[in-house]
């Protein structure tokens, strides 16, 4: 009787402890959770100068007034960062046709050293992003990107092929300049609809 109290306990505790670690079982992963923390607690974007594709240096807090999708790469990137780069190539052939109060698209490399603005216009020239609807750019400030990797909880990790390994998503900020949303790289026409339906 004893033995199956105290596994009573401990399966009670044990499902109090998943219903708490899981958002009341909304967030069975790091992801999932990751995507509720910002919908349910937006969070500003931290200072940053940024330097794009054609050599302009810019800040973040320039884009106030304007929704903008996110997403985090590296030029050299063999496999996720092409498929984000076609699908905001895609999105910003979209976003163009419906006019000029769209969103704009701002991909950012979270590896300095190697991408500098010369490959950053070769990114862009392969992807044809045209530096206004949609910028590529670099945060050259180490101190600074990590203050931002950490904002977007975006996790990067070298490989011992000098390769990254890193989770990628599209991060949809909104006018007032705050994280209010992210989608799976799989899911740039659902984060495309989310900026465009941003109530103003």
């Amino acid at each position: 009787m004893r033995s199956i109290l105290c596994a009573l306990v401990v399966l009670c505790l044990g499902s109090v402890a998943l219903w708490a670690g899981t958002d009341g079982l909304r967030a069975l992963t790091s992801e999932q959770a990751r995507r509720l923390a910002v919908q349910n607690r937006p969070r500003p974007l931290p200072p940053a100068v940024l330097k794009d594709q054609n050599g302009v240096t810019f800040s973040l807090a320039e884009y106030r007034g304007r929704r903008l999708l996110i997403d985090f790469i590296y030029t050299r990137c063999p496999t996720i960062c092409g498929v984000l780069g076609a699908d905001f190539q895609r999105l910003s052939g979209q976003i163009a046709e419906r006019g000029p109060n769209g969103p704009v698209l701002l991909s950012i490399s979270f590896d300095p050293d190697t991408d500098t603005v010369p490959t950053l216009r070769a990114y862009a020239d392969l992807y044809h992003a045209d530096g206004k609807l949609w910028r590529i750019a670099r945060v050259a400030d180490k101190e600074a990107l990590s203050t931002m990797l950490r904002t977007f909880e975006v996790v990067v990790i070298p490989d011992a092929l000098g390769e990254f390994q890193h989770n990628a998503a599209i991060h949809l900020v909104d006018e007032y300049g705050q994280l209010i949303g992210i989608f799976g790289y799989d899911e740039a026409e659902l984060a495309g609809n989310a900026a465009e339906s941003i109530e103003r």
